[in-house]
């Protein structure tokens, strides 16, 4: 990774909300929306009036023409339309909290630990602020936006702040001025006049009050030349406890400088993906790796890539231009890859193959040559190459480079690519296919449909209609309970050897029973020509 230069300074809480509340400090557009609960924002408080550290805050200086990111203001600050000279990193949830409890007028919109949203006020008791035997969150309340906490039902008044009057009686002080200082010297005299208690406000000033504006965060600034991929790095090496930030958030906020909204037009093309049972899982990055892979590839073999920082770099023109025939590769892939008895995302051996898979199909549908019989068929031997061959488990991006480059050629008469040589299978592997989650396993499964599997009961083939309709999947042929009983040998009976694709009835039928006797039991359920040409056995 490259080297980040940074700038690393503490820097006073006043400070920090007058720039947020002014729109120099402001978020990247891929940032989540604010969360936190009532009691996070009341121990949060409770940190800084003791004077506790609350954590580093990171910005990143915006300026740098090549990162351009869409912006906005944080939650509960006036949307102005200024250019920031910030943007938040890290610290979003802690500083938003800060800003919108101790320095905006307005009630603050939270929910409880039931996730119950509502509106609320933040003050400090004074009496319990000063109690050494009182812990400091209790001193922070929190009271509807209508400043009256009631009882039995709203009958009965248990704090009225409805006032200032009221609130120099209960000695609550509204955090909302803390930053204000005229505020704060009008409250003062009021709460002197009405309590003729001087001394417990210059207690509290003291000790609580007038360090506050003046606490501090360590702030760790990145500098503007700081790259997109370095941005993304950095976030999320910082925000491992929240959303993991991907590079369709970061392209997204670019896109949305132009006007462009990424995440509306890929919810346009999700929907047609999603009414695929194998294109349900193809995410917005699996989308955005392809686009870049295909528009890249048009340019010149040399050129082509999808790494993530050529992902993050991608153009705004060029997404335009090859996403309508990337979103019909997809399309194309599915229906090849049902042609191959590949019918839902369980199913499919490699997601990630999917990826050069509907570029390839994308490039070969602009040339006419999709569905060219012996081209289909080099197609569908690079596919199984890579299924068997087990090669899409790691460092997919180089791979994927190759596979676009070196299919295409392979096609018109060129070599074999890369995939197709690197491809091996040894029988031994058989044993060791245990479960779906690897690859060569599904892919038998698909070899058992593709070469004209039918339902032990029923005879039906099992196409794409019975796959659906009779909630097909892979069972024991010899029953697990069976095998068991008799002490066989697990790497034997469970693994792909002892397997076969059967209907959810069918395997109901079986039950723990031994083959032996489930042929016989299903020879009695079907017609006897039926049966020995499905099964091709005779019993005495």
């Amino acid at each position: 990774m490259e080297a980040i230069k940074t700038k690393t300074n503490d820097t006073n809480l006043e400070d920090l909300m007058k720039e947020i509340d002014k729109g120099k400090i402001q978020l990247p557009d891929f940032q989540r929306g604010w969360v936190w609960d009532d009691y996070n924002i009341r121990a949060l408080i409770a940190s800084i009036t003791n004077n506790f550290p609350i954590g580093v805050a990171m910005f990143l200086e915006y300026g740098n023409p090549a990162v351009k990111f869409q912006y906005r203001m944080i939650e509960g600050a006036e949307n102005l339309k200024v250019k920031p000279e910030k943007l938040i990193l890290d610290g979003q949830q802690r500083l938003t909290a800060i800003y919108l409890s101790m320095y905006s007028e307005n009630p603050v919109k939270t929910r409880n630990d039931k996730a119950k949203e509502f509106e609320r006020y933040y003050y400090i008791d004074i009496e319990k602020a000063l109690d050494d035997d009182c812990e400091r969150i209790d001193a922070i309340i929190s009271v509807p936006k209508e400043k009256l906490i009631t009882k039995n039902f709203g009958k009965d008044i248990e704090l009225d702040l409805t006032s200032a009057e009221n609130e120099y009686k209960n000695k609550m002080f509204p955090l909302n001025i803390v930053f204000d200082a005229n505020k704060t010297m009008i409250w003062q005299m009021g709460f002197i006049a009405f309590s003729e208690n001087q001394q417990i406000w210059i207690k509290f000033y003291n000790e609580i009050l007038s360090k506050l504006p003046k606490y501090q965060i360590p702030v760790t600034v990145l500098e503007k030349d700081t790259s997109k991929e370095a941005v993304c790095q950095v976030f999320e090496n910082v925000n491992t406890g929240g959303i993991k930030l991907t590079a369709f958030e970061l392209v997204t906020a670019t896109f949305a400088m132009d006007n462009f909204q990424l995440r509306a037009d890929w919810k346009l093309r999700k929907k047609k993906f999603n009414s695929c049972d194998v294109l349900k899982d193809v995410s917005e990055t699996d989308f955005l790796t392809a686009c870049t892979l295909l528009s890249s590839s048009s340019k010149n073999e040399s050129t082509t890539t999808c790494k993530k920082k050529d992902v993050l770099n991608l153009k705004l023109e060029n997404y335009k231009n090859f996403a309508i025939d990337l979103t019909d590769g997809f399309l194309d892939a599915e229906k090849f890859l049902n042609e191959e008895r590949i019918f839902a995302s369980r199913d499919l051996p490699y997601t990630t193959q999917l990826i050069p898979l509907s570029v390839l199909c994308a490039i070969l549908k602009k040339s006419s040559m999709l569905d060219v019989s012996n081209i289909r068929k080099k197609l569908r031997q690079w596919y199984w190459c890579g299924v068997f061959g087990e090669l899409y488990g790691t460092a997919n991006e180089t791979r994927y480079v190759k596979d676009v480059v070196e299919v295409p050629k392979w096609i018109y008469g060129g070599d074999l690519p890369k995939t197709v040589q690197d491809s091996n299978f040894s029988p031994m592997r058989l044993t060791t296919l245990q479960t779906r989650n690897s690859a060569a396993y599904k892919g038998f499964m698909a070899l058992i449909l593709q070469n004209a599997a039918k339902d032990f009961i029923s005879g039906k083939a099992m196409d794409f209609v019975s796959y659906q309709s009779e909630n097909i999947d892979i069972h024991h042929i010899f029953p697990q309970s069976y095998c068991e009983k008799n002490n066989f040998d697990k790497r034997k009976w469970n693994s792909i050897i002892n397997k076969t694709p059967l209907s959810y009835k069918t395997n109901r039928k079986i039950g723990g029973n031994a083959p032996s006797k489930y042929l016989k039991a299903l020879q009695s359920s079907v017609s006897f020509e039926r049966f020995n040409k499905l099964f091709a056995i005779t019993f005495d």
